[in-house]
């Protein structure tokens, strides 16, 4: 992100203008909007600016630009027809560490003037970084057919009530009422008038603080799938968008934990294969603790949270404490990983079952899986964090039947673009991924459907043409 998007407070300050032109009267009139006072150096001036200089709206130098010109000023903008004109103004501007926008030339730019969208006090500035206006314009005119356009009236009306609901909710219970309120007012586009839309705010407050004693916050086990985080569920977001506190692990993309409001605290848990910075117990008694204080929590794992994420254990705990729990689940790294490897799980021609187990050892260093059952014919195995384990788990499933060359993939980081696939036999994949050098995290699939592997290899393809 080479431009960081703030807003600048216009009240008292000064903006200059280099330019009379159609662009810069176009400046001019999104500036106008402003209480800034506008000054404008330029040779000539199109009618309508003309016209605001006549009646005082703007300051008018009719001359050429002179350096001088950008002292005290909050903003600088370059809008004539001439390049040279351009970077002097720019030059001057960065020399006086003053912001400046030179009109279709991003080079020359240390400020950019975004897309907008407006709705009263909410404003949406929407910018490609100078890279393609247009589709930053596009993308403003998806969001003002999406915006109703009474969210301007309610702003201003419920901007009445801030200082009353502070004083009647506690803290943590604020920002969920005006949550519900705005959802619900949403759904009806905000299409009622100013005074019914005051008797709306008026009952929910008083139904709010009629029970205002605290209640405790929910605890959402919320599946992040396995990486990609455009295989988050609608749901999923919307919780991590809710979420006062987020715990994740290190397996979690990081993408995925950054899509959670700003403000809403991150807890690193740590968890990681053979090295748990935070113990489990600590990880349920600190969802618990923010529950408690009535916030609402997120416990962001990998995957689903019920396939080989504990999430049965921590939702135990919560539940026993008599807290809201809810699980929104998660596409789980043998689907995910599986498709963007372009290996079904199954396939009429080779496999009509689908095992899932875990690779690792227990406590005293024994893996002690059922090997019979996953030596089964005409099914595919899946086996979670098999890395560390994968000699012995190819050694064992020779031992209980399966052929030496029956097909094998270990899958590496599946759906991210630094996605990794090796292939081979029971007899080869080992040698093949430590010639590789894989460090995971990796799942194995064993299966004559990793045979299809060579036709179906569709993620390979965009990988290969981004």
């Amino acid at each position: 992100m080479q431009y960081f998007p703030v807003f600048l407070d216009m009240a008292s300050a000064d903006v200059l203008i280099v330019g009379g032109g159609v662009v810069a009267e176009r400046k001019w009139r999104l500036l106008a909007k402003t209480p800034a006072r506008i000054r404008i150096v330029a040779p000539e001036l199109t009618p309508s600016l003309r016209q605001a200089a006549e009646s005082g709206a703007i300051d008018w130098a009719p001359r050429g630009f002179e350096a001088a010109d950008v002292t005290g000023q909050r903003l600088v903008i370059a809008a004539t027809s001439d390049t040279q004109v351009n970077h002097a103004v720019a030059d001057a501007a960065r020399g006086a560490a003053i912001p400046v926008n030179v009109v279709d030339d991003r080079a020359a730019c240390t400020a950019i003037t975004p897309a907008i969208v407006e709705r009263g006090e909410l404003i949406v500035a929407i910018s490609s970084q100078g890279a393609m206006p247009v589709l930053a314009r596009r993308v403003r005119e998806r969001i003002e057919q999406a915006l109703p356009q009474r969210l301007g009236a309610f702003i201003a009306t419920a901007g009445r009530y801030r200082d009353r609901v502070r004083a009647q909710l506690a803290p943590a219970r604020v920002r969920g009422f005006w949550e519900r309120l705005v959802d619900g007012l949403w759904r009806e586009g905000f299409a009622e008038s100013d005074a019914v839309l005051a008797q709306r705010i008026d009952s929910a407050l008083d139904q709010a603080a009629s029970s205002e004693a605290m209640q405790p916050g929910r605890v959402t086990l919320v599946g992040g799938g396995p990486g990609d985080p455009g295989l988050l569920t609608l749901r999923a977001l919307r919780r991590l968008q809710d979420a006062d506190v987020v715990l994740f692990d290190r397996l979690v993309n990081q993408a995925l934990v950054d899509l959670a409001r700003r403000d809403a605290e991150r807890i690193h848990v740590g968890k990681r294969r053979d090295r748990h910075t935070v113990p489990q117990s600590e990880i349920n008694a600190l969802m618990i603790e923010h529950a408690r204080a009535g916030k609402q929590v997120v416990r962001l794992k990998g995957g689903d949270p019920f396939i080989f994420g504990r999430g049965g254990e921590e939702i135990a705990d919560v539940a026993a404490a008599g807290l809201q729990v809810e699980v929104v689940p998660g596409i789980t790294a043998a689907a995910g990983c599986a498709a963007y490897a372009g290996i079904p799980l199954t396939h009429r021609d080779h496999a009509q079952s689908c095992m899932l187990v875990t690779g690792h050892r227990k406590a005293n260093g024994a893996l002690d899986l059922p090997w019979t059952a996953m030596a089964a014919p005409q099914q595919t195995l899946v086996v979670y964090m098999g890395l560390a384990t994968l000699g012995e788990l190819c050694q064992q499933l020779i031992a209980h039947g399966l052929a030496a060359d029956h097909p094998c993939a270990m899958v590496e980081s599946g759906t991210l673009q630094s996605q990794r696939v090796v292939t081979g036999t029971l007899a080869t994949l080992e040698a093949a991924v430590a010639d590789t050098g894989l460090t995971g995290p990796a799942l194995l699939i064993v299966g004559t459907v990793v045979r299809l592997r060579q036709e179906l290899a569709w993620f390979d393809e965009q990988s290969a043409t981004r």
